[in-house]
């Protein structure tokens, strides 16, 4: 018997088990799934009060003069939002929310202060800046700024953001950037929007990048009915979100990390259940 072969093989295969036993590195645990949840939660919610403004901004016809377009975007705010205080100088539009009651703006209450500037009106080129102070649909708060084009033949528009948000429950924190390309939702901006594209964001835990593909999202909505988020986490792990409708107040998220998948639940008021 060559016992030297044997003695030889058994630190082998004892390796082999234990690498076996031992989860991949790339391997998401339960918990990193729900932070991640949380987190590309928290930080849609934030993206989409702003969003959900934006859509005030761009009731206007393309191709007149600046202050113009500015003047039937303080028209429409009027009409629109009776309970908002709305002023106009120049090209820029002054939206404060709740000023005269409840304001509900897409189905949702809105409080803080909008500006909406118009910096460019061509029928091929149209610009629009947004700055948001402070503004809350009761779960989040926002400040930051927005420029969003489109031009006649475009009927998407491009939205590069700088946010920060709170959520007001518990007072969590992030601060980052979005570059996305949006279209109205079923034909409709009144209904929601189709985006895809890119964010990244600083939270608690550190640096989060997001990667937007085919999502689509109605307004009253805390994160997308449908389509697929890639977010790489702070500890550089790559995870897939992906949603699905599962009635009118739940959407059904599935993480995908590794060898196996993890299954969570987000409420109409942004709560994430396993």
């Amino acid at each position: 018997m060559n016992y030297r072969s044997i003695f030889t093989a058994m630190p082998i295969a004892a390796f082999a088990v234990l690498a076996a036993a031992c989860p991949a590195e790339e391997d998401v645990t339960a918990e990193e799934a729900q932070e991640a949840v949380v987190e590309a939660s928290l930080a849609s919610q934030a993206s989409n009060v702003a969003e959900g403004t934006i859509e005030i901004g761009t009731t206007f016809t393309l191709g007149q003069a600046v202050e113009d377009a500015a003047e039937e975007i303080r028209a429409f705010a009027e009409s629109q939002l009776p309970c908002a205080d709305v002023a106009r100088e120049g090209a820029t539009v002054s939206i404060t929310y709740g000023a005269n009651g409840a304001c509900e703006f897409h189905g949702r209450s809105f409080t803080g202060t909008h500006s909406v500037t118009v910096s460019r009106n061509e029928e091929n080129d149209v610009l629009v800046h947004h700055e948001w102070d402070d503004v809350s649909n009761g779960r989040v708060s926002v400040d930051g700024t927005a420029d969003v084009t489109w031009s006649q033949d475009d009927k998407s528009r491009h939205v590069i953001h700088e946010l920060t948000w709170t959520r007001l429950s518990d007072g969590r924190t992030g601060t980052g950037t979005g570059d996305r390309v949006q279209s109205p939702l079923d034909g409709s901006w009144q209904n929601g929007v189709a985006i895809d594209g890119e964010r990244a964001w600083e939270g608690e835990r550190g640096r989060w990048d997001l990667d937007i593909d085919g999502v689509e999202w109605r307004w009253v909505d805390p994160v997308p009915e449908s389509g697929t988020y890639t977010l790489t986490t702070p500890a550089n792990k790559v995870i897939t979100l992906t949603f699905e409708r599962a009635d009118e107040d739940t959407i059904h998220v599935t993480v995908t990390g590794g060898r196996r998948d993890h299954e969570f639940n987000v409420t109409s008021l942004g709560e994430v259940e396993e």
